[in-house]
């Protein structure tokens, strides 16, 4: 199997990247460059679920999505372009069938669906559904910013995480792309809520507050209709100064979390929620990805993606690998 990383970055005025980079991982772990696209900020990358296709959200003031399709080699290319209908998008997930693409706009404040074609091109978008409020953290809550949008695992359901209202709002998707309303659902005020990772075979899902640095643990009652069961008081298991939150990712038996300012990623244990461990991991870490019991961290503002190996302790040794501004971590494996 080869096994490729695809980074993406901030770049221009946000950052020191220069588009999408390709890394080669040995089966030691480490990473070599291998080709690199220059993009505009293309902050968020998700795969195709059965093409050699990648879609990145370029997180601008317009607001834009580019689809990408990529070989053994790593080297990629672009396939199309679209307008997402708001400004700074920054999530994008595929729906199981591979039918549509799902955008969250943050500034936009709007999740977008774009159908996508039996090659993966996008084709058109079919949707646009902009939120509306406000939440008690005056600086980061003054209007609605939806900051993920996923879909149920059959994919009829999308489910968008709006930090800027509390709540966690839900949609129906149709068979020709549409959004049609189905539940709202509130979370703690000032939670500020960032992602939502679904626990697989159980009706329990996971919801980090960017602003509360907390975890959430909510059940889904009915699709898309969740309510709160329980929160943890930090995203940290030993609390130091400001934390904001960022990716959130359900591993076996376990949950990471990764934390700005105190610069880590959290361990916890899945059943009662529990900090297990904190790991040093570079500064400012945003997404990151879990590959064979290694941890890949897009330290944004250590120009690198760091690599350690995960252990009980959580006192690994971390591995830096250079690369401007990075955000998001995408390891593919190939035939």
């Amino acid at each position: 199997m080869a096994e490729l990383v695809f980074v993406g970055c901030y770049t221009g005025d946000a950052g020191n990247g220069t588009g999408i980079t390709t890394l080669s991982r040995s089966p030691s772990g480490s990473l070599r460059e291998v080709a690199s696209l220059p993009l505009e900020s293309p902050s968020w990358l998700v795969r195709h679920p059965s093409l050699p296709v990648l879609y990145a959200a370029n997180e601008t003031g317009t607001g834009g999505v580019t689809a990408l399709t990529f070989d053994a080699s790593g080297s990629t290319s672009v396939l199309g372009t679209a307008e997402t209908g708001g400004a700074h998008p920054c999530h994008l997930a595929v729906t199981p069938d591979g039918r549509f693409l799902l955008c969250a706009n943050y500034t936009g404040g709007s999740v977008a669906v774009f159908s996508l074609s039996s090659s993966g091109a996008l084709v058109s978008r079919t949707a646009l559904v902009e939120h509306s409020g406000s939440g008690p953290v005056s600086d980061r809550q003054e209007a609605a910013h939806v900051h993920m949008a996923v879909p149920s695992p059959d994919g009829s359901v999308v489910s968008a995480v709006d930090l800027g209202t509390d709540e966690i709002r839900s949609y129906t998707l149709t068979s020709s792309g549409g959004l049609e309303p189905l539940a709202v659902s509130s979370l703690p005020p000032g939670t500020g809520p960032r992602q939502l990772v679904r626990r697989p075979g159980t009706d329990l899902a996971y919801v980090v507050g960017e602003l509360a640095g907390t975890l959430v643990t909510v059940r889904e009652k009915t699709p898309g209709a969740f309510e709160v069961v329980a929160s943890t008081a930090s995203t940290l298991k030993a609390p130091s100064g400001p934390n904001l939150v960022a990716h959130l990712e359900l591993a076996d038996s376990r949950l990471y979390v990764s934390n700005r300012g105190p610069d880590c990623v959290t361990e916890f244990a899945l059943d009662d929620a529990a900090a297990v461990a904190d790991q040093p991991c570079g500064a400012n870490p945003r997404h990151f990805a879990l590959v064979d019991g290694t941890c890949y961290v897009a330290a944004q503002s250590e120009d690198a993606i760091t690599a350690f190996t995960l252990t009980a302790s959580g006192e690994a040794e971390l591995r830096y690998y250079p690369t401007g501004s990075p955000t998001f971590v995408l390891p593919v494996s190939l035939p």
